[in-house]
């Protein structure tokens, strides 16, 4: 029996989705390789993110870390890591969808 639409098919299928799993890990490593500076509080606190959304870095200037007032240090970092994420998962959204060509994958892309 030879090659049938069918089992060329698949073939070309599992192919595919072959190549889409290796282009996922060469873009995962290409993320891990980004780096995002954050600075919140005028720059009394910085952060470094990779495209992964991992923290890398965090700078706290002295004036910041006042006994007296835990609650803005807290605020700082919080907002700090919160806009680090977000920058990471804007990164990894677009990166999708320049792997997706432009279609929106419901999951991947945004």
């Amino acid at each position: 029996m030879a090659d049938s639409p069918l089992g060329g098919s698949l073939a070309e299928l599992l192919k595919k989705a072959q190549d889409l799993s290796q282009q996922l890990r060469a873009q995962q490593e290409e993320l891990a390789g980004v780096r995002i500076p954050v600075s919140v509080g005028g720059g009394m606190v910085q952060m470094a993110f990779n495209g992964k959304g991992e923290a890398l870095s965090l700078y706290l200037d002295r004036a910041v870390v006042d006994p007296n007032d835990i609650a803005l240090l807290q605020d700082l970092v919080l907002s700090a890591v919160n806009e680090g994420v977000k920058q990471a998962q804007q990164r990894q959204q677009e990166a999708m969808a320049k792997m997706a060509g432009g279609l929106k994958l419901p999951g991947l892309t945004g």
